[in-house]
């Protein structure tokens, strides 16, 4: 099950084993196996410096203004490094472009988007040494 990203892991867990077995059907009995949960992200604020970085790479690359949205903010992986490396600004990047059709059957790399996004990493990569 996804959370929302500010959303305890631990707390989630228990409030839904406690709904799955509240009142199960038909007498049914009810067992739960944990096999793994954590908890998700959010972005800080990135320092501007990174900020400027991050819009002139996609202004270059893209033609258009950087922008973000939440999805794949319940990743643990990436609260995980934020606890290890809490000074660290963490750039979570994914790739949808025109016909991708993220997580479908059909799902697909669109190859003109992931040249373009490599050009800006390596743009960004390349800021990094100046701060």
């Amino acid at each position: 099950m996804r959370l929302p990203p500010n959303v305890d892991h631990v707390k989630a867990t228990e409030a839904l084993e406690a709904c799955l077995k509240e009142n199960p059907p038909y007498n049914a009995k009810i067992t739960t196996t944990r096999i793994g949960s954590g908890n998700g992200w959010c972005k800080k604020d990135y320092q501007a410096w990174l900020d400027e970085s991050m819009q002139k790479a996609s202004e270059h690359f893209y033609g258009k203004p950087a922008a973000s949205y939440g999805m794949g903010g319940s990743i643990p992986l990436l609260s995980e490094l934020e606890k290890m490396y809490p000074n660290s600004q963490i750039v979570a990047l994914g790739l949808i472009g025109p016909g991708t059709n993220a997580h479908g059957p059909n799902e697909m790399m669109n190859i003109p988007y992931a040249k373009k996004l490599t050009c800006s990493l390596a743009h960004i990569v390349g800021d990094i040494g100046q701060h």
